[in-house]
């Protein structure tokens, strides 16, 4: 099983996932998306396309032919991106806080589209990331999960904003926001679109929290998904299920695989 994070996180975000589907009986693998954590921050190569191939790449260096892939928020974005660009790859893929890329851009909460916009400036948002010890990246943790819920705790917060201090990783993040925002209206973006309009063939898993801040609820439309389906909501959790509540969503995850098992 392959890991994959979102925005403003890196591998660690599955801390609570990695020993339990290890104990489990399976080889569970958590990895930095380009720009993030330990990752080469290139000065390209954060579109879909770039990152389906990195993930596609790191499952063959493993010496695996394919994988269950699981991607949280962008790292979701990818996972479905990767099921339909690199399908021999991805044996299921369990999508969480993350609508199908087609239902992505009606599906935002106001105010994180409201943010991503934000993030379509140069410079700015990058600054604002780094600003104060990256008080900024625990406020939008904050915002994104449930209220009172008590995540990010000391140590989350400590984690996640030490590891965006890095430069150039502000950058790199913020890029995988401006390719989706900006791609709209390029040839590459309809592209893309056109080859995300591909089935997939394999069992998903969609979950997602009731209580996010950042993705509303969208159900993937009839024909993008011909392998069998589970929708679930986790209703005490935001826009991190897998952080807010770990023992919950490692259950669901574990179900999930079983009854998915060929």
């Amino acid at each position: 099983m392959l890991f994959l994070h979102g925005f403003p996180e890196f591998w660690w975000a599955w801390r609570h996932q990695l020993p339990a589907v290890a104990a489990a009986g399976y080889r569970a693998v958590a990895m930095d998306l380009r720009g993030y954590g330990a990752s080469d921050k290139t000065p390209r190569g954060y579109d879909p396309f770039t990152a389906a191939a990195d993930v596609s790449g790191v499952i063959r260096s493993l010496g695996a032919a394919d994988a269950v892939v699981v991607g949280h928020g962008w790292g979701g974005f990818v996972a479905w991106s990767t099921a339909v660009l690199a399908p021999r790859q991805v044996r299921a893929l369990a999508a969480v806080s993350a609508p199908h890329p087609l239902m992505l851009m009606r599906s935002g909460q106001p105010r994180a589209i409201a943010r991503a916009g934000w993030f379509q400036l140069p410079i700015l948002p990058e600054r604002r990331l780094l600003a104060h010890g990256g008080i900024h990246i625990e406020q939008l943790l904050r915002d994104w999960s449930a209220p009172g819920g008590g995540f990010p705790d000391a140590e989350a917060s400590r984690r996640y904003r030490a590891a965006l201090q890095v430069w150039p990783a502000p950058h790199c993040a913020l890029e995988y926001h401006r390719w989706f925002a900006r791609s709209r209206l390029r040839s590459d973006g309809r592209r893309y679109s056109a080859r995300m309009r591909t089935p997939i063939d394999v069992p998903v898993l969609q979950v997602r929290g009731a209580q996010d801040g950042a993705v509303g609820a969208a159900r993937t439309p009839d024909g993008l998904i011909t392998g069998s389906l589970r929708y679930e909501v986790l209703t005490a959790a935001g826009h991190f299920p897998h952080e807010e509540s770990p023992e919950l969503f490692n259950r669901l995850l574990l179900d999930w695989l079983d009854v998915s098992k060929p």
